[in-house]
């Protein structure tokens, strides 16, 4: 079971008792909620293989709006809870101004690699090389030669995505188009599954038959449009497989479950003061294959994704990434 705290909307105090004050972990859920399909139900599921497998418990916050930040996170702090941990790089300035008040509090931040604080893990992801092995399959597949790319909201992290994506579409189809849109410039565009669906249909109606969805729960309604409209598409952070058996192509895995299990299995021992990377050479990103897809992908497909992925692994093959250098060799934005 774990000990939960749910914000209920702008107006909630985030108090938080007496008989909460505890060294369990705890962990805030970014904008979207924590049942999003995606992002921070990765980092739900990691919170709750570490509560199932050690008996232990933890603390919960789901964010409702921007203006909950600090004080969700001062609130757990107090509380003792040790480690916390934080999904999405949105909280990233806000932890740097709240960490040094806990010096005593390990803190893990996910999707950020530019704070300088003793007491603060950051992690971050090869996102770029999971989206290019899922490019190349959305490559692989198509007919009309066009893909599209719907991402959430638009900062150099999701063009991470996109572009990855892009420079593994043209590694097996040069001559390939590839539409990239976004859904907004503001966390709304984390939840807006009807706007997604709305870019999906009309990038249909510009050719695209296989569409990659980056845009945490607005991406469910990517998925939607795509099985409706019969084509394909392309899940993301979590195995979004099943949610449409037959029309997922894949999944590009970001496996943020494993971040928070690793931070939380760590406890009050957590290594902080660093950046660690998770990448394709340890199993940070990858792509799902399960019975919900298997039909669709040939074992050719596999085999070529399966030897990409291994030249990435050795170096033999480095993928662009977008946010080391803000442009894209193989689209644009």
């Amino acid at each position: 079971m774990t000990l939960m705290k749910t914000l209920l909307g702008a107006a909630a105090t985030l108090a938080l008792s007496s008989a909460m004050v505890s060294a369990d972990p705890a962990i805030i859920f970014d904008l979207g909620g924590k049942f999003d399909k995606s992002f921070n139900e990765a980092a739900f599921n990691g919170a709750t293989k570490w509560a199932q497998e050690t008996g232990g418990t933890f603390k919960e916050l789901e964010m409702q709006s921007e203006a909950q930040r600090e004080q969700a996170l001062r609130r757990l702090a107090e509380s003792g809870a040790n480690p916390v941990v934080m999904t999405g790089f949105a909280f990233g300035d806000v932890l740097n101004s709240v960490a040094p008040d806990f010096p005593d509090t390990k803190f893990a931040i996910i999707d950020v690699d530019w704070l300088d604080q003793p007491n603060i893990l950051q992690i971050a992801f090869s996102e770029h090389e999971g989206s290019y092995l899922v490019g190349m399959m959305a490559g692989l597949a198509s007919k009309t030669n066009t893909v599209g790319f719907v991402g959430g909201m638009d900062v150099p992290l999701i063009r991470k995505f996109g572009c990855g994506y892009a420079q593994g579409v043209k590694a097996v189809k040069p001559d390939a188009t590839v539409i990239l849109n976004m859904t907004g410039t503001t966390p709304a565009a984390w939840n807006d599954p009807v706007k997604g669906a709305e870019i999906a249909k009309a990038q249909k109606s510009q050719g695209a038959d296989v569409i990659y969805a980056a845009a945490g729960g607005t991406g469910v309604g990517v998925l939607q449009a795509a099985a409706d409209e019969g084509i394909l598409s392309i899940g993301v952070d979590s195995n979004q497989n099943y949610l449409f058996p037959g029309k997922v192509l894949t999944s590009m895995l970001k496996r943020v479950d494993n971040a928070v299990y690793e931070a939380f299995k760590a406890g009050a021992d957590l290594e902080t003061g660093k950046v660690k990377v998770m990448n394709l050479a340890s199993d940070g990103v990858g792509y799902a294959l399960d019975e919900h897809n298997a039909a669709l992908v040939t074992p050719e497909m596999k085999a070529t994704v399966d030897a990409a992925a291994e030249k990435i692994k050795s170096g033999e093959l480095v993928v662009h990434d977008y946010m080391s250098d803000d442009t894209c060799p193989a689209a644009t934005f």
